[in-house]
């Protein structure tokens, strides 16, 4: 049943009188179809593994793996995972409630754990339905509908989604609403793209100070000495060469068996790669946590406060200073350092040297870098006291670059957000776009950071599930 809800825009109908969940409401020219009308599931699978693997998120939408460092959990085999066309709908179940939907612009495979559907007939434009699906209010009807044992694993089944009332415009509607979108998008995303490249530049600046600091030091005229290593160059003589075996106890990570209920969502703080962003200085926690059932079943250790914590895969050589006592996944190694070593001046030398540790990784699938390797590598050892000077010198050197980088990284924020918004009142028919001319303009595409963390903790948590 339908209900007509007066606005100060005219008459608009609201989706469902009887789901008080439900707060959509779109303008009454736009009739409502139930799910099962306009699409149908498909559970088609592949043969011989050879497709194309993609990946549904709720920030980047359906994308290939390939484009992703998101690898260390891939099956051996793509036999027997889902087939997906162009056009099609993928949703990825345990995530639909966070937006993990979207309309596939490639022909591939997808999870088995994941729902594919497809229209039934023309309806739709794909663009247009992809924006549809990853509106906030379906989002949040997704949400409503989802059920499991536990937030962390709420699933959007099949039968439910095809009950969801869709809006659907006109066709030619549809289109004006794509080419609108596209047009006013655009000049957000040239706006975003400009302060990217300004965020790019700062960094690099910050970067040739820090190195310029960790390598050389403070005092330019003191007697230096050849290192045998291109990338570091002389170092002051009264240093030394070490390896960082020697300057720290490195410790590998370990998942509990995702599977058990009883091993997540406990009160131990547990991280894996995805959780930190080489720009984040400090790590507070992770997407998710274990309970001391989980941490006992397998062979992660509890790393203390004011320790490293390095990414070895997916990407090498992100790092992090950990402020609260935490564990970690297999895919980082712990460094807890030695009486005689600063972490803040580690921290930063690592992370320059993110290049050097991807060449000393291996692998075809996806590089790592094995504990040992990373052990055995040799960095300056300066004096205790010079290494506090340095990082100390460095944080105040730097402190105006952070913080015109995190201005900039705001200012990326807000204009994606206005940009979402406009997308939301668009594609829901709170503005008429109807009426407008859209002019000629040149257009420029969304970078939206198709490895990131938040993206990579889902992706591993639905590998492992399989």
């Amino acid at each position: 049943m339908e209900c007509w809800v007066k606005s100060w825009e005219g008459y608009w109908m609201s989706t469902n009188l009887f789901n008080p969940s439900d707060k959509r409401s779109y303008p009454s020219r736009w009739p409502l179809y139930r799910g099962k009308q306009l699409f149908r599931v498909i559970d088609e699978r592949s043969e011989d593994g050879t497709e194309e693997l993609l990946s549904v998120s709720h920030i980047t939408g359906i994308t290939p793996r390939s484009q992703k460092n998101v690898t260390m959990f891939q099956a051996e085999s793509l036999v027997g995972y889902k087939l997906c066309q162009i056009g099609d709908i993928v949703a990825n179940t345990m995530w639909t409630w966070q937006g993990a939907i979207g309309v596939s612009d490639y022909t591939g495979v997808v999870s088995p754990a994941y729902n594919v559907y497809r229209q039934n007939g023309d309806i739709f434009n794909p663009r247009f339905l992809d924006m549809l699906l990853r509106e906030r209010g379906l989002i949040d009807v997704y949400h409503s509908l989802s059920t499991g044992i536990r937030p962390s694993r709420l699933r959007l089944y099949p039968d439910v989604f095809l009950t969801i009332r869709f809006p659907v415009p006109a066709r030619d509607e549809q289109n004006h609403i794509v080419h609108y979108l596209d047009w006013k998008a655009s000049d957000i995303n040239r706006l975003i793209a400009i302060k990217r490249q300004q965020i790019l530049s700062l960094n690099v600046l910050k970067s040739d100070i820090v190195k310029k600091l960790v390598f050389h030091g403070l005092n330019d005229s003191c007697p230096k000495m050849g290192t045998n290593f291109e990338w570091i160059g002389d170092i002051p003589r009264h240093w030394q060469m070490k390896p960082l075996k020697r300057m720290f106890k490195i410790i590998s990570g370990a998942t509990p068996q995702s599977g058990n209920p009883a091993y997540w969502d406990g009160d131990i703080v547990w991280i894996t790669p995805a959780d930190y962003k080489t720009q984040d200085k400090y790590i507070l926690g992770g997407a998710r946590s274990i309970t001391e059932a989980g941490y006992s079943t397998c062979s992660t250790s509890m790393i203390p406060r004011g320790s490293i914590i390095f990414s070895k895969r997916a990407p090498v050589g992100t790092v992090a200073i950990n402020h609260v006592d935490l564990c970690t996944n297999q895919g980082c190694l712990s460094c807890i350092p030695n009486s005689d070593v600063s972490v803040e001046y580690y921290y930063y030398l690592m992370s320059i040297f993110t290049d050097i540790f991807e060449m000393h990784a291996s692998g075809t699938t996806f590089k790592e870098i094995s504990a040992t390797t990373f052990g055995n590598m040799k960095l300056p050892f300066p004096p205790l006291e010079e290494q506090e000077i340095i990082a100390s010198t460095i944080d105040s050197r730097c402190a105006t670059i952070d913080s015109a980088i995190n201005g900039k990284n705001e200012q990326i924020i807000m204009l994606e957000e206005l940009k979402n918004h406009i997308i939301s009142d668009v594609v829901t028919g709170k503005i008429d776009v109807r009426g407008i001319e859209i002019p000629d303009y040149e257009y420029v595409a969304d970078e939206t950071d198709t490895d990131s963390n938040e993206d990579a903790n889902i992706e591993e948590t639905d590998e492992q599930e399989e």
